[in-house]
């Protein structure tokens, strides 16, 4: 009876609902013809009955076997399920770890023992085992990143590990050889290089066939032992153009070492008095050969664009990386390419219908300087232009001088505010940048974000890896002393018609070149007194550019207070700072910056201050010996390899300061 109620219980656990009420309406079936054939009495009754009997016999008899044989084989399915589950949990080739609130472990399986060597690891804490584990593990509680995966290094071998917080467990899946398989795969995935002679045609201008030779020699020698030593491929495409062809391990390996062939050339040719300097682009990424040559050329464009004497290393869609760019860039000694933009500018204006011209936010006599230059040219070749300024944000100087310019009602018809120049613009429209290339600090960015095919860009500064997406027109000469020594140059070889050059706009582009030069003391080539010469020669005023450029007395105040500060960090490096609720004038900490210079043993000089804006700034100069454009750079800021800045938003001055000590702490270990 046991057995049966045992069945019974399977039965009904084991089937649905619509098989056991097949299986009752059957019972009662053969009850009922049992009972039916009683009834009639007949012999064809009885042995009805007697049939129904033994059907429901074989019946029980049949439900009792295959009860049985289904229980048995439900137990010993279950037990090797269980017996399975206990023996993969401690052998199955994955390692376990189980851990505490404190994240002390609990328990390993032999695997994990077996894999990783580590014995005693009961008395361990998971940050012993890895801290790169331990950070993921409190990633995962903090930012519950339940069922994430990550490759960490354990000793010689590599794991894909998961981490379940709920349940407090690791798992550790040993990926050692297909992570070198991709580790190879990393290490020889191609790279275009573009190799580039910055100044070969200006140095080789003036010597001699058999000195020209000499140098051809030393270069295609020095460049071709230095590719087979890093297993490229080197091949010289022009006098002063060499294609390369390499590896990704190779190149991660020179990136190590700062690519210490720039340094070999500029000494050696430095010492021969025929000062030559090299620029590279890399560019990695991707399968495609062509994606990564244009790459490659952009990225050698962005190396030229800084200044020369520098490598950009780029992964296509990360960003780039620089090396070298150490000296100042030297000054070119020929006009072709002043000349060849101007006409190249000329063409542009022809085919628009107005020209807007914009300078970066908080301008600066060389901002306005250029833009009234822009604006000249552009009324030369019979093209109306405006330029936009924002009252709210000029200094003292750049105040005067606009007091100045409203005195001529024609130009002071076309000088707008930021808000005025967005109904301006039309499909037709060029918007000019001036004395920066980063859409992010133009004075107007919305404007800039709706003319993304239409674009110049004019500037002095080293190109910064933010840059205008396909602009019709690039100058950026990073030796030139401003912006407005570039738009001189340009003026000269405009057509000669009745709209000459005014005195007010000769003596603001002199007074451009003026504050970026300190007077003609820094950055300054014969091509910057040409054009000086040129502005005087055409009406500029010299001492109403002095007049112009004195400084009030609560600047020099608040200036001098500025330079009270002064820590020295690595003992050539000036830091000065403001107060956390006091914001200065960003032209008073450039001043300061300058000032700080000349200053015995400080080589680079930094001035962080609140800016009116709420944001933190750094005001940075350096005599040469210091890159602080690359310093800047890694605060997210730019410029020269002597003069550059940031700005840092959501900071107080305490922490910027904190940053950039950090900063020149690791530039001078290097």
């Amino acid at each position: 009876m046991k057995k049966i109620k045992s069945n019974l219980r399977f039965f009904l656990s084991r089937v649905d609902y619509s098989t056991q009420l097949t299986a009752v309406s059957l019972v009662v079936m053969l009850i009922s013809i049992f009972i039916v054939g009683l009834i009639h009495g007949s012999w064809s009754g009885y042995i009805q009955s007697l049939l129904v009997v033994i059907a429901f016999v074989l019946f029980i008899y049949l439900f009792l076997l295959l009860g049985e044989k289904a229980g048995k084989y439900t137990n010993n399915l279950q037990y090797r399920i269980d017996r399975g589950t206990d023996n993969s949990f401690v052998e199955y080739p994955l390692g376990i770890l189980l851990y505490d609130n404190d994240k002390q472990v609990q328990w390993v399986n032999p695997y994990f023992v077996e894999k990783t060597g580590i014995d005693s690891v009961y008395s361990m804490n998971i940050s012993d085992i890895s801290s790169e584990l331990a950070s993921f593990v409190d990633d995962d509680e903090d930012e519950d990143n339940h069922g994430k995966y990550k490759t960490i290094q354990i000793g010689n071998k590599y794991y894909l590990v998961q981490v379940q917080t709920e349940l407090k467990v690791i798992y550790f899946m040993d990926i050692t050889h297909y992570s070198k398989i991709e580790r190879r795969y990393e290490k020889n995935r191609s790279v275009i290089g573009q190799v580039y002679l910055d100044n070969y045609a200006e140095i080789t201008q003036s010597m001699s066939d058999r000195d020209i030779s000499n140098l051809d020699n030393y270069i295609t020698n020095e460049l071709s032992n230095w590719s087979s030593r890093e297993q490229m491929f080197l091949k010289r495409i022009d006098d002063d153009h060499f294609f390369i062809v390499a590896y990704t391990g190779k190149v991660f390996k020179m990136e190590e070492t700062g690519f210490k062939i720039l340094d070999a050339i500029r000494e050696y040719t430095s010492q021969q008095n025929v000062p030559l300097t090299l620029s590279m682009g890399f560019a990695y990424g991707v399968d495609d050969l062509n994606t990564l040559n244009d790459e490659a050329q952009k990225n050698l464009n962005l190396a030229l664009g800084r200044g020369g004497d520098q490598v950009v290393v780029k992964e296509i869609g990360k960003k780039a990386r620089f090396y070298g760019g150490n000296t100042d860039p030297m000054e070119k000694r020929t006009r072709v390419r002043a000349r060849m933009i101007s006409e190249a500018l000329q063409e542009l204006l022809k085919d628009s219908d107005q020209v807007i011209v914009m300078g970066h936010s908080h301008p600066d006599m060389d901002v306005v300087g250029s833009s009234l230059g822009i604006r000249r040219i552009a009324l030369m070749n019979n093209t109306p232009c405006k330029v936009v300024i924002d009252p709210k944000t000029i200094h003292t100087d750049v105040s005067r001088l606009l007091q100045l310019i409203n005195k001529d009602p024609e130009i002071k018809n076309d000088i707008v505010t930021p808000e005025e120049s967005m109904n301006l613009r039309t499909s037709n429209t060029l918007i000019v940048m001036v004395d920066h290339s980063k859409q992010s600090i133009s004075i107007n960015p919305s404007l800039f974000n709706q003319a993304n095919e239409r674009v110049v860009v004019i500037d002095h500064h080293r190109r910064g890896e933010e840059f205008p997406e396909n602009p019709m027109l690039i100058y950026i000469e990073p030796y030139a002393s401003s912006t407005s020594e570039l738009i001189t140059e340009m003026l000269e070889y405009q057509p000669k018609n009745k709209k000459s050059v005014e005195k007010i706009e000769a003596t603001s582009l002199l007074a451009g070149i003026t504050v970026d030069t300190k007077s003609f003391s820094l950055r300054t080539g014969t091509r910057t007194f040409d054009a000086a010469s040129y502005l005087r020669s055409v009406g500029a005023d010299e001492a109403l550019i002095q007049n112009l450029l004195k400084e009030n007395i609560d600047s020099f105040i608040q200036r001098n207070h500025l330079i009270e500060t002064i820590t020295m960090v690595g003992g050539q490096m000036a830091v000065c700072f403001g107060e956390n609720d006091r914001s200065y004038d960003p032209v008073i900490v450039a001043q300061a910056a300058d000032t700080l210079l000349s200053l015995n043993n400080v080589e680079a000089s930094f001035v962080i201050s609140k800016r009116p804006d709420g944001r933190v700034g750094i005001s940075a100069r350096s005599l040469g010996k210091v890159n602080v454009q690359v310093i800047m750079e890694k605060l997210g800021g730019g410029g020269h390899l002597t003069d550059a800045a940031t700005q840092i938003a959501d900071v107080t001055v305490d922490e910027a300061k904190d940053q950039l000590v950090d900063v020149l702490s690791d530039s001078s270990k290097k």
